[in-house]
C-alpha cells in the first residue's frame, strides 16, 4: 500500500482580505510526524504528516496569529503531538482534547496546564463508534471546576436526538462545523431550523467552519455559506472560524486562502473581529498581549 498523500496545499494562495491583530484560527489538527507521534492502531484514518511546522507556515501567510488545534481520531487519546505543537508557541496556540469519559481527574489537570480547554467527542459515522451521550453529561460536570467545554461533531440530521440530551451539559457546549449541515437542503430545511432553535439556548456555541465540507458544489462553496452568514447573523457574539487544516477526509483538496477569504461573506463588518478575535480571546482565554 502506497503512503498516504497530504491533504492540504503545500503553497496555498494568499487570502485577499486583511484579518485583525490576533486573528484566531479555532479549528485545526497536526498528524505526527509519525516517527515522533506514533498513530493509533485503531486509527479510522491514516493520514499523511501534518506537523506543526506546515501549520504554522500555513498560519503566516493568511495572517493568523492565535489557533485552537483539536485533538484528532487518527492520534486517538493520545494527546501528545497537540501538546507538542502548543507548547512550541507559548500560549498563543490552545489544544482540545480527545479523551474517554472515564479520564481521571488528575490527567484533566494535567491537560488543562498543557493548554487544554476543553474534550471533543464525535458523533460521526466514519470516524468509528462515538462514546455514549450521557456519559459525555457526566463528564461534563468534571470539566466544569476547570472552565473547560464540551466539543461535539455531529451530523445534520443528528440535531434532534443530540439537543436535548446536550441540554444538560454542566459547561458551554461548541458545535463543530456549522453542525454538518447538507447544504444542498438549503437553509429552510428541518435539521438547519433545530440548529438555530439549539443556539438560541446561550451555552451554546458554533464553528462557522467547514463550508467546504457540507457544501455540495465546486469552490467556492456557494450553496453552504449562507448557512454560517445566518449563524454568525443571529449568533455573532457565540461564534468561532477556523480553516479545519489540514482537511482529512475530503475528495479534494481546499485552497486555505479561498477558505479565509469567504469571512468576507461569512463575519462582514464588525462581525469579523468578534469572530476572529474577540469571541475565541474571551471563550477560550488566550493571555492578553
Amino acid at each position: 500500500m502506497s503512503d498516504p498523500k497530504p491533504s492540504y496545499l503545500e503553497h496555498p494562495s494568499a487570502p485577499t482580505i486583511k484579518l485583525p491583530p490576533l486573528s484566531c484560527d479555532a479549528h485545526v489538527h497536526v498528524f505526527g510526524p509519525a516517527a515522533r507521534f506514533p498513530y493509533w492502531k485503531d486509527a479510522p484514518f491514516l493520514p499523511a504528516d501534518a506537523p506543526k511546522e506546515k501549520l504554522f507556515a500555513m498560519h503566516a501567510k493568511m495572517g493568523i496569529a492565535r489557533c485552537v488545534i483539536v485533538q484528532s481520531t487518527c492520534h486517538g487519546f493520545d494527546n501528545s503531538a497537540v501538546e507538542d505543537a502548543i507548547a512550541a508557541k507559548g500560549g498563543d496556540y490552545l489544544g482540545v482534547a480527545l479523551a474517554p469519559t472515564d479520564v481521571p481527574d488528575a490527567e484533566l489537570k494535567r491537560l488543562d496546564a498543557a493548554g487544554f480547554r476543553g474534550v471533543r467527542y464525535n458523533f460521526m459515522k466514519h470516524l468509528g463508534r462515538g462514546a455514549d451521550p450521557e456519559d459525555v453529561i457526566k463528564l461534563s460536570h468534571r470539566l466544569a471546576p476547570l472552565g473547560w467545554h464540551l466539543q461535539i461533531h455531529f451530523h445534520g440530521d443528528h440535531v434532534h436526538e443530540l439537543a436535548p440530551i446536550l441540554k444538560r451539559s454542566a459547561v458551554p457546549v461548541v458545535i463543530d462545523h456549522q453542525g454538518r449541515q447538507d447544504a444542498s437542503k438549503g437553509i429552510d430545511q428541518p435539521d438547519f431550523r433545530a440548529l438555530l432553535e439549539l443556539m438560541k439556548d446561550p451555552r451554546f456555541h458554533m464553528k462557522v467552519s467547514g463550508s467546504e465540507r457540507n457544501s455540495r458544489l465546486p469552490p467556492p462553496w456557494p450553496d453552504s455559506v449562507p448557512f454560517a452568514a445566518r449563524l454568525v447573523a443571529e449568533f455573532g457574539e457565540r461564534c468561532f472560524w477556523g480553516t479545519d487544516w489540514p482537511h482529512p477526509n475530503l475528495g479534494a483538496i481546499p485552497d486555505d486562502g479561498l477558505l479565509t477569504d469567504l469571512l468576507k461573506q461569512i463575519a462582514p463588518g464588525a462581525a469579523l473581529q468578534a469572530v476572529l478575535v474577540d469571541n475565541p480571546a474571551r471563550f477560550y482565554g488566550f493571555k492578553a498581549r
